[in-house]
């Protein structure tokens, strides 16, 4: 409730410093940061990106507080196997990053027992998170996140904007705003994110604040 506001405000300041320019022909946020992408491609105005970030972090807050939950890093290993393992502990793929790293989210217990059993070829890395984000605990969240949402009118991007849901391309404001709601209890997809912007033919990347 306190870092997802200040996230997302660090980065449009960031985007304001760079003078939002407008030769830049696409944006994507990685979870919290899509709201960050929402208002780079103008859809929605900063105080708006502001106040609906506020109730997505409250409400997430809220909702790890009903269960005992976390978050853990797994690095390397085979895609198949850790997915495989995954399902069989009742976890869920949170996260797919690329580059060999998958965040598994659940119950605290069952992310114990993948760190005392781990995948052959992986490194398991408790993440310093509230709860199992990006999963079917965060469902209240997405509730009081739709109200919230409901009559916001968002504009058509301006530029590119992909969604984390499943990389493509979003072409509508509204469409954008609904998935912005349904991703806090849904898997975020970087890797289709980074497919898509390699075949858009993209060449850089800025990252903004507060990323590394």
């Amino acid at each position: 409730q306190v870092a997802q506001p200040l996230i997302v405000a660090a980065g449009l300041l960031a985007w304001g410093e760079l003078g939002r320019p407008r030769q830049v022909s696409g944006v994507a946020g990685h979870s919290v940061g899509e709201f960050t992408a929402a208002a780079a491609a103008a859809i929605l105005p900063d105080a708006e990106v502001l106040r609906l970030v506020g109730v997505r972090g409250r409400a997430m807050a809220d909702a790890a507080a009903q269960a005992d939950t976390g978050m853990s890093a797994v690095i390397g290993g085979d895609e198949a196997a850790v997915l495989e393992k995954l399902s069989a502990l009742g976890l869920t793929p949170a996260n797919h990053n690329g580059a060999g790293q998958i965040v598994a989210a659940g119950a605290r217990a069952d992310l114990e027992r993948l760190s005392a059993e781990p995948v052959p070829g992986t490194r398991v890395i408790p993440l310093q998170v509230a709860g199992a984000f990006h999963t079917e605990y965060m469902a209240p969240a997405v509730a009081a996140l739709r109200e919230a949402a409901s009559q916001t009118v968002g504009a058509d991007p301006l530029r590119t904007i992909w969604t984390n849901r499943d990389g493509s391309a979003v072409t509508t404001g509204r469409a954008f705003i609904d998935l912005l709601v349904e991703q806090v209890a849904s898997p975020v997809r970087w890797d289709l994110c980074m497919t898509s912007f390699a075949a858009a033919g993209v060449t850089g990347l800025i990252e903004l604040t507060p990323a590394g």
